[in-house]
């Protein structure tokens, strides 16, 4: 051997150890300690792996206000019935220090005191950051970061939401929620990144690489978790839970475009949609779990269930008579880890299945060697504690000045009647409404608890609306009357009377907080207390100007008139207030879209893809705003549309370059999100009027002009046929930027 080999050969040794002592072992070396450890396992340790359990269920009896395990309990579990997984808060979010003696006693147990040594994986629900970590940086909810048109910034939040998460101890996020929020009526509207499915796909992989990177063993990394799969977005009557029909082809079309990005992106695990999709609940369903998760979208992680999600397969779906099947078909269709969670009746079950023959062993092994695999993934089999030197990273002012940045962004101005505007700091201004000094409706739920409502656990530090509108113009120029609760008056007279003393009326309204099926509602109409309030206001003549702070588009058309100016914060944050009062006030311009359609009428709503039929002869398609309106304190004019091509050969599409000049006319800076839609002119599926295929964020001075491009690959151009297959057809195609279009043809 010559010295340059033996000096190549020294390289590729040191290189391969310091994998090893790093933690990041290559994929076949993963492979080889999955099937090496399988073989040693016996049953009941392979289905402990499965077996996924809340916090509570170790929980000392008499618990102070700090989480305390019971360590008997905690070996019952994990020595004794061999569990693999803990998930959940214990009831609220807990502080670093508490969560590190959690993880601590969890993984002592598990990677010293059982049998082969396998370290637990605990998940938590990180939805707008670490949000079950007390002193953690908390961002805006999915559906503000939509509006902030900015895939990088997404990224930058997963990045600090799963540096955050492991700083914890915790390696596992069940985020991202990538339904499409197609059914404004649902209660976790606000959980998703809107009604369009480009957006959701761009954003839900921009968080996926920010959570996952391209190595989750790192301590500043987790696994991340796509959810809900498949369908659960739309529910037919608009409430949590409950049954959705979407044929397939459009699942394929609006639905499942998001999974499939995020398994591109690599996410490690999937969480399943509690609900049924055409009458098959998703959890015993082969085809939805099988065929298409794993052999269609080529998913390599491990598949857990939703809470309880098993056991509704008999209680609930009515698809099983007991239990005990509910478990076989759940196993069968291609669930891998069961979020039971309170006891131990799918461990049993399912020992008890295999030793009788009726689940095959091969189906626990497979199961098993996924999970194996994003423990070794995750490093855990090296170091399952917390990082030691990563808790004073939490909650940095760097981490909060992207949340802010992130609140600001997402502000989206919908009306500006005579550029009212941005206000003066000197105008004396009535704040009122509901929303207007209360922190938890700026958060919405998963916010320190489960629904986000106990006002006194938020950091106090933040500013409500009411006291970052005080911090800004000073106490003299405010006067603050609630006026109404959200679903009754208080002192609402006096708010009347406060309006003629003032300049300008803040109503600060919206919904208190909820998720999941406590926020379910039958009606979208902003709650008649509310509407009553404004209404009232206008009449004294002063003007309204309207902050709507919500998770769903809550319809106001009946005070829409009313108010000569309208705020959209969606859920910002705890730096909402902030956001808010700086975009009121002029020192911050805003630059959000809508991401959804904002509907006028609380039934007959519809998306803006919608068909030319559903507009009839035109006019029966009314929003309230569209999807993508949003103003600004400037003005931008748009022109230059243009292609590489105006036509290719169908057989010879690759890909299509698109450019716009967008300038700043107006005196001040500001952002724009440049929008383009494709629209096909004539298909054998009726063709959507438009679909959004790119979309980017700019900054420009006044006067400057940025010359805006696009790559389109073919998918913009694809739709699904008769036989559910993706198809692309010759023929007229129309692009769209602001108010320029082209036509371009596939020949």
């Amino acid at each position: 051997m010559n010295t340059v080999s033996r000096l190549v050969t020294f390289v590729l040794v040191l290189c391969f150890s310091s994998c090893l002592l790093s933690g990041a072992m290559t994929p076949k070396q993963i492979d080889k300690e999955v099937k090496n450890l399988v073989k040693k396992m016996t049953l009941e340790e392979k289905v402990g792996q499965m077996t996924q359990l809340t916090l509570e269920t170790i929980q000392k009896k008499d618990s102070g206000p700090e989480f305390t395990i019971d360590p008997e309990k905690l070996r019952n579990l994990v020595v004794k019935n061999n569990v693999g997984s803990i998930l959940n808060c214990g009831g609220q979010a807990n502080y670093t220090k508490t969560w590190h003696t959690i993880i601590t006693q969890i993984q002592d147990v598990a990677t010293k005191e059982t049998r082969l040594k396998i370290p637990v994986i605990y998940g938590v629900d990180s939805i707008h950051g670490a949000n079950y970590i007390r002193e953690a940086t908390l961002f805006p909810q999915a559906i503000a970061m939509a509006a902030t048109g900015d895939p990088d910034l997404v990224h930058k939040a997963g990045e600090i939401t799963a540096m955050e998460t492991r700083a914890a101890g915790i390696p596992w996020n069940f985020n991202p929620v990538l339904g499409v929020g197609r059914q404004p009526m649902w209660s976790r509207m606000w959980e998703t990144f809107g009604e369009d499915t480009f957006i959701v796909a761009t954003m839900g992989a921009a968080y996926i690489k920010g959570l996952q990177d391209n190595d989750i063993s790192g301590d500043n990394r987790v696994v991340g978790c796509m959810k809900h799969y498949l369908g659960y977005s739309m529910p037919r009557s608009g409430r949590d839970r409950t049954p959705a029909w979407i044929p397939d082809r459009e699942m394929r079309e609006i639905f499942l475009p998001p999974f499939k990005a995020a398994v591109d992106a690599g996410v490690g695990t999937v969480m399943v949609n509690s609900s049924e999709i055409n009458g098959s609940p998703v959890h015993a369903s082969h085809y939805y779990l099988t065929e298409i998760l794993r052999d269609e979208l080529g998913f390599k992680g491990f598949v857990v269930t939703d809470w309880d999600d098993i056991n509704n397969l008999y209680t609930r779906e009515m698809v099983a008579p007991d239990q005990r099947t509910a478990v076989k078909m759940a196993v069968m269709a291609g669930i891998d880890m069961s979020m039971v969670p309170y006891d131990l009746s799918f461990y049993n079950h399912l020992i008890d299945l295999v030793k009788k023959g009726e689940v095959p062993k091969s189906r626990i092994d497979k199961a098993v060697s996924d999970i194996l695999r994003v423990k070794f993934q995750l490093g855990l089999f090296d170091n399952a504690y917390p990082p030691a030197d990563k808790a004073g990273q939490i909650g940095s002012d760097a981490n909060w000045s992207v949340s802010l940045d992130a609140a600001r962004k997402a502000m989206t101005l919908l009306k500006n009647e005579k550029a009212i505007l941005p206000l003066s700091k000197k105008a004396k201004v009535l704040v009122t409404g509901p929303t207007a000094n209360l922190l938890s409706v700026l958060n919405g739920g998963w916010t320190y608890t489960w629904q986000g409502d106990q006002e006194k656990l938020y950091p106090q530090e933040k500013m409500t609306i009411l006291e970052a509108i005080t911090a800004k113009v000073g106490a003299d120029n405010v006067t603050y009357v609630k006026g109404v609760d959200f679903d009754k008056r208080q002192d609402y007279d006096k708010a009347i009377q406060a309006a003629a003393d003032c300049d300008i009326v803040l109503a600060c309204i919206g919904e208190p907080t909820y998720c999941e099926t406590p926020g379910n509602i039958y009606d979208l109409t902003m709650t008649q207390p509310q509407l009553d309030l404004v209404a009232a206001l206008a009449q004294t003549g002063k003007p309204v100007i309207l902050i709507l702070t919500e998770g769903r588009p809550r319809v106001i058309s009946a005070i829409e008139p009313l108010a000569q100016g309208i705020l959209a914060t969606y859920l910002p944050g705890p730096e909402g207030g902030r956001a808010i009062a700086d975009v009121l006030f002029g020192d911050y311009n805003p630059g959000g879209k809508l991401p959804f359609s904002y509907p006028k009428y609380p039934g007959g709503f519809e998306w803006y893809d919608f068909k030319k039929s559903a507009d009839g002869n035109g006019g029966q398609v009314r929003f309230q705003w569209p999807f993508g309106h949003g103003l600004s304190y400037t003005s931008f004019k748009y022109a230059n549309l243009k292609l590489a091509a105006e036509r290719i050969q169908l057989k010879a599409l690759k890909s299509l370059k698109v450019s716009v000049d967008v300038t700043n006319t107006g005196k001040l800076a500001g952002d724009e999100i440049v929008q383009l839609y494709v629209s096909d002119v004539v298909a054998s599926i009726t063709p959507p009027n438009k679909r959004l295929k790119g979309f980017q964020r700019i900054h420009l001075k006044p006067g400057e002009t940025k010359t805006v491009t696009f790559e389109l690959n073919p998918d913009a151009f694809t739709f699904i046929d008769h036989k559910s297959q993706p198809a692309i057809e010759k023929g007229q195609f129309i692009l769209r930027a602001g108010d320029q279009k082209k036509a371009f043809w596939l020949d």
